[in-house]
């Protein structure tokens, strides 16, 4: 019998990994150390339980680089798109799940497939020495004893930045008198209508008092070791943003563009964007709300948003410590620890940023360690696919001395020499579509080439 490869962490990378290589043949030992050792942001034992928000966003493939990279895992058989998209919630463009259905849906694909086992068990230190092939897949909120296990191996300090989580309403306490269903630019998720977010708007006045309350509001105050730890870009507080200046918020997460108030028949101010968060359409998280506020000060502070005067909180905001390595240094281009081959490392703790980009790297370690099993050398995918992009900027393509979490953009990709019917470089979206047409073509010559193409 084939010797299983073990798979610490059962998140989105580590239980797509184990997907993956079940699929092509290859037992496996899912290890996943929660209940018995909860996390600071984890609420249930649930695997790929979303920890944040419940969007894996943009769906758009052609303009997109995640929504690339969605289709690229499609088509490689993820079982974390096929769940996902089982348990689509009404999102305009991008791609939002019903959380709960979501992370059940996981956990009964993996529990139901023969050749996967799920421990419930932490693994407290690095993993033992009979295990021949291991992936490392704890994501941002690694245990601290394998954290300093994994530092001890590496001789290099873990790096770490803060994460920050969005307050969720239950929708019936949202005043509709107020607030007003639309997806910006009316753009509809394909099920949806167009109307696919509930707006709260603020007039100028509204709007600079709430940027004045926000910054004046009482904050989470960080413990000594925590104090020179970095916020992660994608990611900032709410209130973070709203100290960077007057108007960053309403050029950021509260722009109105392309929103109109049925009121008024006019763009307002600022508008607070609410987003479906389960699938009986009961919840809606506020769209780029992450905070650090206390949440005695959230509750005080968001009320004075027109429209959530009354509005009933199913979960506030928190905000908690993400680590991650430097994999630039220490991986090698099969997400192989250079310094002990029989250990990968896959998802967040890789430096990778964002719910798709943890699941598809978690998909090529579990595709690279089965190859390995199987006798077979690893392949990579192209770096002018969405998968090989990505890859490439973790094991390599990055600066190790300023490392920082990643999303995947185009901006990984290779550079396309494409050009419009009059000879002139296309620009725009345009060009984007030209690097995902690229892109597809050298994923069906990957999955075509290897022994673990997707049926």
């Amino acid at each position: 019998m084939t010797e299983p490869v073990h798979i610490i962490g059962g998140g989105l990378a580590g239980s797509e990994a184990a997907w993956q290589l079940a699929q092509a043949g290859v037992p496996v030992v899912l290890h996943e150390m929660r209940p018995t050792r909860m996390t600071a942001a984890h609420k249930t034992q649930g695997l790929a339980e979303l920890v944040c928000s419940n969007s894996f966003r943009s769906d758009d493939a052609d303009g997109n680089a995640v929504g690339l990279i969605h289709e690229e895992m499609r088509r490689c058989g993820s079982v974390i798109l096929q769940c996902a998209d089982a348990h689509r919630v009404p999102a305009g463009s991008a791609l939002a799940v019903d959380r709960d259905g979501f992370s059940a849906a996981v956990e009964a694909a993996l529990a139901a497939h023969p050749l996967i086992s799920i421990a419930r068990d932490e693994v407290a230190g690095l993993p033992p020495q009979d295990w021949s092939s291991v992936i490392i897949a704890t994501g941002p909120l690694t245990s601290p004893a394998l954290s300093e296990a994994i530092r001890t191996l590496t001789g290099q300090d873990a790096l770490a930045f803060f994460d920050a989580i969005a307050p969720i309403v239950h929708k019936d306490s949202i005043n509709m008198e107020v607030a007003w269903f639309q997806s910006r630019w009316d753009k509809s998720s394909g099920e949806g209508d167009g109307a696919d977010y509930i707006n709260c708007p603020l007039d100028r006045d509204q709007y600079t008092a709430f940027v004045a309350a926000l910054v004046a509001g009482e904050k989470t105050v960080f413990k000594d070791w925590e104090a020179n730890t970095p916020y992660f870009e994608g990611c900032l507080p709410i209130e973070v943003m709203a100290e960077r200046g007057p108007d960053t918020l309403a050029y950021g997460p509260m722009k109105p563009v392309g929103l109109t108030d049925p009121r008024t028949g006019r763009r307002p101010h600022a508008v607070v964007q609410l987003r479906q968060d389960n699938a009986l359409g009961t919840l809606f998280n506020m769209v780029g709300f992450q905070t650090k506020l206390k949440h005695g000060e959230q509750v005080r502070v968001f009320k004075t948003i027109p429209g959530l005067e009354n509005a009933e909180f199913a979960r506030l905001g928190g905000i908690h410590r993400n680590t991650f390595i430097n994999s630039p240094t220490l991986l090698d281009p099969v997400l192989r620890l250079k310094a002990q081959p029989r250990i990968r490392f896959a998802g967040q703790i890789t430096g990778c940023e964002g719910y798709v980009e943890s699941a598809a790297v978690g998909l090529m370690a579990g595709r690279f360690a089965a190859a390995e099993r199987k006798g077979e050398t690893p392949k990579r995918p192209p770096a002018t696919t969405a998968l090989g992009a990505l890859l490439e900027h973790i094991t390599g393509g990055a600066d190790a001395k300023t490392y920082q979490p990643m999303n995947v953009n185009f901006g990984l990709f290779p550079d396309i020499d494409a050009k419009d019917p009059r000879g002139r470089p296309l620009k725009g979206r345009d060009r984007k579509k030209a690097m995902a047409d690229r892109a597809r073509v050298d994923l069906a010559a990957w999955l075509g080439g290897t022994a673990l193409a997707a049926e």
